[in-house]
């Protein structure tokens, strides 16, 4: 499916879009990745790591806020990996303008940039945090996935769709709780800081990601919303994971905060379909001909919701000892 295909990543020097490059290079046989970002450090250090592939590399410094920067960048690709997005919630709220600026204008973008060079897919990458949003980044996330969703419908005739992937923080992932956790044991500390001891979270590592993405790529026909079907954990377990016995100290949710992640709402279930390792978000209006949904997968019951402390799969004490020896 990759083999000959020019690809560009968005935000490609951050964890997913380096992690997803390297999959991509060992398991496929790509034309050329383009790495669209606006740190040229960055770029650099990843240009380090990837030189054994520099012949299939090219680096972009560039803004999705900049149409005309994302035009050029996009002239032969053929598939987009869209994700670059203002994602710290305590910075999304203090910048809402930038917020604003880089996961919605930034969508808008994307979306044009592809539609005016002849892209053939674009995966849009979500986040839990979209779904009945309590903060800014959420709520321009929410946007942004109903930007990608709607492009489908202008289209026309031409060869591209649109869609998205959804999950949750990836396990390990800088600030997410483990390093968190990591930095306070390595520095010799006993007692470990739970915003609320009834939270729970969806344990999703960085290739169950990409492969959800590769998944999208593979499958899509435009408007889809890809979610994996993955294990929860109670936080109070992964702190007795990482240190037990510890004690817990009981910090209170911080602002914009939620004690469970949502990946399915209520009011989603209407269009959703339950497959083996994943659902699917279908779109609730289609608008060209290739829009034609797998139905193979089981339509879930209304009023279905998938949250991660309603899920069926849950990790033990033991279950996320031996994941974290991967993270």
């Amino acid at each position: 499916m990759l083999t000959n295909k020019t690809i560009l990543i968005t935000g490609g020097t951050g964890s997913f879009g380096k992690s997803f490059t390297r999959y991509v290079l060992t398991h496929y046989a790509p034309k050329k990745i383009i790495i669209y970002s606006r740190d040229e450090f960055k770029q650099w250090v990843m240009a380090d790591e990837f030189k054994e592939y520099a012949e299939k590399l090219r680096f972009f410094i560039g803004d999705v806020r900049d149409l005309e920067r994302l035009r050029r960048a996009c002239e032969g690709v053929d598939y987009i990996i869209h994700a670059a997005a203002l994602k710290q919630v305590p910075s999304c709220e203090y910048n809402p303008n930038e917020a604003i600026k880089t996961n919605i204008h930034g969508a808008m973008n994307v979306i044009d940039a592809a539609l005016d060079c002849g892209v053939h897919k674009v995966v849009a990458l979500s986040t839990d945090k979209a779904v009945n949003p309590v903060n800014l980044y959420g709520g321009t996330k929410l946007v942004s996935d109903k930007l990608f969703v709607a492009a489908n419908a202008y289209a026309g005739n031409k060869d591209v769709c649109f869609s998205i992937v959804r999950y949750g923080n990836v396990a390990g992932s800088r600030g997410s709780i483990i390093p968190i956790f990591d930095k306070i044991i390595k520095e010799g500390g006993t007692e470990l800081p739970i915003t609320d001891t009834r939270m729970t979270r969806f344990w999703i590592s960085l290739t169950e990601g990409i492969e959800l993405v590769i998944k999208a790529l593979a499958e899509a026909k435009g408007g889809e919303t890809f979610i994996s079907k993955i294990p929860s954990f109670k936080v109070t377990d992964l702190a007795e994971a990482m240190l037990p016995g510890c004690k817990l100290k009981e910090i209170g949710i911080r602002p914009g905060e939620k004690l469970h992640e949502i990946m399915v709402t209520t009011e989603d279930s209407a269009t959703t379909y339950e497959y083996d390792k994943h659902f699917i978000v279908y779109p609730q209006m289609t608008w060209n001909n290739r829009q034609q949904p797998d139905l193979s997968g089981t339509k879930v019951t209304d009023g279905f919701s998938y949250s991660s402390d309603n899920n069926t799969e849950w990790l033990s004490v033991e279950d996320i000892r031996e994941r974290l020896k991967e993270v």
